[in-house]
């Protein structure tokens, strides 16, 4: 893989789809449709989808993609693959909250290993450098003209006070009640992608996720978070969240800075 030109298409894709997207965000009222598993969607998602969809395809031609809007692909199998969720935190985009994202990522044997992450209503961006160290760009966002890059680094945990992020349309007791385990000296919630990202600036120190996610829900978020030193694991055991799983369900997760004293269920 070519990581500088997948750095500079991802990066261009998700400016072309967060301008997409904010046109529609900013109509007076749009359509909501839902799909076979009652989850919403707009003409913002598939016209972002269609956008990267058509710019990943004509640049990496010989890389398998996988997109949440395109049902045919969520069949797809390889060891390198794109994957992208071109408006993640549709919920948050209907109710007009500003926390919704547009997510794009390569996994390389299981591991996101480059991916960036726009939140156009906040004029938030993270990504992975060619190198795969993980930056916020500052500045206009423009597509013409790469900003300033400012690296990006996890927070040196107190685990006697730890900041705690949480999803803002996914709370639930369960979630509660994990986070009960830990000293939290302060919460806030987010919603989509958002959620690894302030983890990977250090803004919050974990992120666990007790409920439903895919495989394009996180794998950008996971590797921006973990090209900024962190970490996501398997809530039951531990052990590395992994990529390319049949039917790219992923199973219960916290993201999280290293030196967290991680609990049990």
């Amino acid at each position: 893989m070519d990581y500088a030109k997948l750095t500079t298409e991802m990066r261009r894709l998700a400016l072309e789809a967060g301008e997409a997207i904010m046109q529609i965000y900013g109509q007076d009222d749009f359509d909501v449709k839902s799909k076979s598993d009652d989850s919403p969607v707009t003409a913002a998602d598939e016209a972002a989808d269609a956008l990267i969809s058509a710019g990943l395809r004509a640049a990496f031609p010989n890389v398998t993609l996988v997109t949440e809007e395109q049902a045919d692909s969520h069949s797809e199998r390889a060891d390198t693959f794109l994957i992208v969720d071109p408006l993640d935190g549709t919920k948050e985009f209907i109710h007009r909250r500003g926390d919704f994202t547009v997510n794009i990522a390569l996994v390389e044997n299981g591991v996101p290993t480059r991916g960036v992450v726009y939140a156009p209503a906040k004029g938030r961006m993270f990504y992975t450098t060619a190198e795969g160290i993980s930056v916020e760009e500052k500045g206009a966002l423009d597509n013409g003209a790469v900003g300033e890059q400012t690296p990006i680094r996890v927070s040196s945990p107190d685990n006697d006070a730890l900041m705690i992020v949480a999803s803002k349309s996914h709370r639930d007791r369960a979630t509660d009640d994990y986070i009960s385990k830990y000293s939290a000296k302060d919460m806030k919630s987010a919603g989509s992608s958002l959620k690894f990202c302030l983890v990977a600036t250090g803004e919050a120190d974990i992120y666990p996720r007790v409920g439903r996610t895919m495989e394009w829900d996180t794998a950008a978020g996971h590797a921006v978070l973990a090209g900024a030193g962190g970490r996501v694991v398997r809530f039951d055991d531990h052990a590395p969240l992994t990529y390319g799983k049949d039917g790219y369900a992923n199973p219960f997760f916290i993201a999280h800075a290293p030196g967290i004293d991680l609990k049990l269920p």
